[in-house]
């Protein structure tokens, strides 16, 4: 598919694309928000409170998972194994 060939293209040589991370990043924060809110539900027994506080968190965490993942991509841990 074109989008495929696109996508491909612009992925770097050693590591993920900046699409893949962006996609990474709302499909995880979709999961720990619902863990949040479920949590938040669990000690308040409100569930427009927890409603609230998952909102709000799910855009600070979004924006910190995305550059989390960027500064990873740039570390390299290749070592070599025979040596301390």
């Amino acid at each position: 598919m074109i989008i495929d060939k696109f996508v491909e293209s612009k992925r770097p040589k050693n590591g993920d694309s900046n699409l893949k991370s962006i996609l990474k990043t709302i499909s995880w924060r979709m999961l720990g928000t619902l863990d949040t809110i479920f949590i938040a539900y669990f000690i308040t027994g409100k569930i427009q409170l927890a409603i609230s506080i998952g909102s709000i968190e799910v855009v600070t965490k979004m924006i910190l998972y995305y550059f989390h993942e960027r500064v990873w991509n740039k570390i390299n841990l290749n070592y070599d194994e025979g040596s301390n």
